[in-house]
């Protein structure tokens, strides 16, 4: 994956659903979703745990299928063994363009599958590294 890329991707996602989203600030998704809001991009926290509470100003969706609003974005915060099953998730949200894991996290199988539909697919990368990097 390039640095055009990645910068192509960060420039065109407006809102981003953060799977895994913490209510604990000292977690990385919660400060990752925090950061990219500094940014100005639109973060909806998805986590069952949370459902229906507010965090960021924004309400916590359970899951991806019951945001109302389009996604362009899905920034997953989960162990790589969950990347499938949040991948057929997004599928099934036809404004989803991209599907991004974090640090450590990947699943070839289910990037292929994402590819295979046409959205693009970024693993084992941190936007809030990514974004200062690139836009400095």
């Amino acid at each position: 994956m390039t640095d055009e890329l990645i910068t192509e991707v960060l420039t065109q996602a407006r809102v981003i659903a953060v799977v895994g989203f913490s209510a604990n600030p000292r977690r990385p998704s919660h400060s990752v979703a925090r950061f990219l809001q500094s940014k100005g991009y639109r973060v909806i926290p998805v986590n069952p745990g949370l459902a229906g509470q507010t965090h960021l100003s924004e309400q916590v969706y359970g899951t991806l299928g019951d945001i109302p609003d389009a996604v362009d974005m899905v920034d997953v915060f989960r162990a790589s063994e969950h990347v499938a099953g949040v991948v057929d998730d997004a599928l099934n949200l036809p404004s989803v363009k991209v599907i991004w894991t974090q640090l450590d996290v990947r699943d070839d199988q289910a990037a292929e599958k994402a590819r295979n539909r046409g959205l693009t697919v970024i693993q084992d990368r941190c936007p809030a590294i990514e974004h200062p990097r690139l836009f400095a």
